[in-house]
């Protein structure tokens, strides 16, 4: 008995020292000629080490594939692996189906998670659901968690994903998360924020599943309130481990890019320092979009310059922060610095997009043929819809339709909306009704309840005199109770953020926003004021 604990103290010191796979294969001979080459113990070691600490799996496969009887606890170590990619979630599923097929080991409760993480699509989550009621794991709450996250990923099927959380036998902190993150998963916002607020003790991912969810559907102004609130709930004793993580900065961080609140974004800058946050590449990208989308080129340099490892991630956040101020001589210029850097930086789709908008705003036509041509020649990029519209953007602002037209027949899909509508803004510059006419047209096909696309159908005919089709357009609104999505904008007063909408008077000083806008342009008689509203 001593020598077996001896030995297993042996392997673990020589786990912990190991970084490449020929040590491993060192240890693993040792073993084998030990006598230990089916032991299950030191199998399992070795397979988890393979896996997750040298990401091999191809070489964590071969050594399960070379054990006679593995049990239920190295299938479920070799499925988690595969979970954990989400390139090889087939392999999970196929060895799971090996499993079946044999009459031992049989499946436990700790391997349903990790095989319905790598389901692919409600059918599959079905036929799993069914097969876990079958073994008796229905009533597990490790299992029911797993099924809720699972339903809610498959094309946001978030009603099943609710009835499972519903009939679950026992709720916590984790099922809750799951139910929030699907809700936010679907675009659901305002179920999230009501399940959040059910939560009877919440923790960090909890938290960070509603923000997360309201920063990527778009609710910035919400996941700001909800970090603060975050913030200072945390400073209270009993819930000091509900301080914001690295997860949790990066999310506010998104929001302030997004609503142009430099200030709180600054603060949040602080508080990673003053709370004694790692700062790795993952905020260090997040802090660069965050001061390139508020303007703030300098300090957006500046932190780019203080990471010590510049992936290609951080290379395109600056790059694209030079595109969206106009600045196209710096972004062209960090992308040559790129190039220069070497290593395994190598651009992708994300590049090119920040570099055709370059171009596009410094009216550079032959550069963004050059880099379009680049991209897909030089570096096998399969150019998608965003590319071309920003081609056919460029060649719009330069009055080239005849180029831009070609560009559109020769796409490898439908055109959709944005490139139809930056034709018709180019047109609108160089007065080419017989074009814009063709382009509003192909807006107001692919939404045909858009008012917006509507109104500018009609206003081109208005300019080709067809006063019939400009009745019929109109008509065809009204009947069809078509919308216009009201114009947004954001400013930030006082630390907070301050959302304006086009003809909206719900807010209380709708009257002193007038009389002030008024005032400032002087032209209270002369000139028709479109109403706005600040809705806080």
């Amino acid at each position: 008995m001593q020598n077996q604990w001896n030995l297993n103290d042996h392997v673990k010191s020589i786990l912990q020292k190991s970084n490449h796979l020929n040590h491993l294969k060192q240890l693993q001979s040792h073993l084998i000629t030990l006598g230990h080459s089916q032991t299950h113990f030191y199998a399992f070691k070795l397979l988890r080490f393979c896996s997750i600490s040298l990401s091999n799996l191809h070489y964590a496969r071969l050594i399960f594939n070379h054990l006679t009887s593995p049990n239920i606890y190295l299938y479920t170590a070799m499925i988690t692996a595969y979970a954990s990619h989400p390139h090889t979630h087939a392999n999970a599923i196929q060895l799971y189906r090996n499993l079946l097929r044999q009459s031992s080991p049989k499946p436990n409760q700790f391997i349903y998670p990790h095989v319905l993480k790598s389901c692919m699509g409600q059918r599959g989550t079905d036929l799993l659901h069914a097969q876990i009621l079958k073994s008796g794991f229905g009533q597990y709450p490790v299992v029911e968690t797993a099924l809720v996250d699972s339903y809610s990923r498959s094309l946001g099927n978030v009603g099943s994903a609710r009835k499972v959380f519903d009939e679950m036998s026992e709720r916590n902190v984790v099922s809750f998360t799951a139910m929030v993150s699907g809700y936010a998963r679907a675009g659901d916002v305002e179920s999230a924020v009501r399940l959040f607020d059910e939560i009877p003790v919440r923790d960090v991912p909890s938290w960070n599943a509603l923000i997360a969810g309201c920063t990527q559907n778009g609710f910035f102004s919400e996941g700001i309130k909800l970090f603060r609130k975050m913030v200072v709930v945390g400073l209270e004793e009993r819930y000091r481990c509900n301080k914001p993580n690295q997860v949790t900065v990066v999310c506010a961080l998104s929001a302030c890019g997004h609503t142009g609140m430099l200030q709180l974004g600054k603060w949040i800058h602080g508080y990673v320092y003053k709370n004694g946050f790692v700062v790795d590449s993952f905020i260090s990208n997040a802090l660069v979009d965050m001061y390139g989308k508020c303007g703030s080129l300098k300090q957006a340099r500046k932190v780019f310059e203080t990471n010590p490892d510049k992936g290609l991630t951080s290379w395109n956040s600056m790059i694209n922060s030079f595109a969206l101020h106009g600045q196209s001589d710096c972004a062209i210029a960090m992308f040559d610095e790129m190039m220069k850097f070497g290593g395994d930086v190598r651009p992708d789709e994300v590049t090119f997009i920040g570099l055709l908008n370059a171009c596009t705003h410094g009216g550079l036509v032959e550069k963004g043929y050059y880099y379009f041509e680049m991209m897909v020649r030089k570096f096998r990029i399969e150019p998608q819809i965003s590319h071309y519209g920003c081609l056919i953007d460029l060649l719009g602002r330069a009055g080239r339709f005849d180029e831009a037209m070609e560009v559109v027949k020769g796409m490898s899909m439908e055109p959709d909306e944005v490139i139809w509508g930056s034709l018709l803004n180019g047109c609108k510059v160089y007065g080419r009704t017989d074009l814009a006419e063709l382009a509003a047209k192909k807006l107001v096909e692919i939404d045909p309840h858009n008012g917006g696309y509507g109104a500018m159908l009609a206003n081109v005919y208005g300019e080709l005199r067809k006063w019939d089709e400009v009745r019929n357009v109109w008509r065809t609104l009204k009947e069809q109770k078509s919308y216009k999505i009201p114009g947004c904008s954001w400013i930030e007063v006082d630390d907070q953020v301050q959302q304006f909408y086009s003809l909206d008077k719900s807010n209380p000083k709708t009257e002193e926003l007038y009389s002030v806008l008024e005032s400032l342009i002087g032209f209270r008689n002369e000139v028709k004021i479109e109403p706005y509203s600040l809705i806080t």
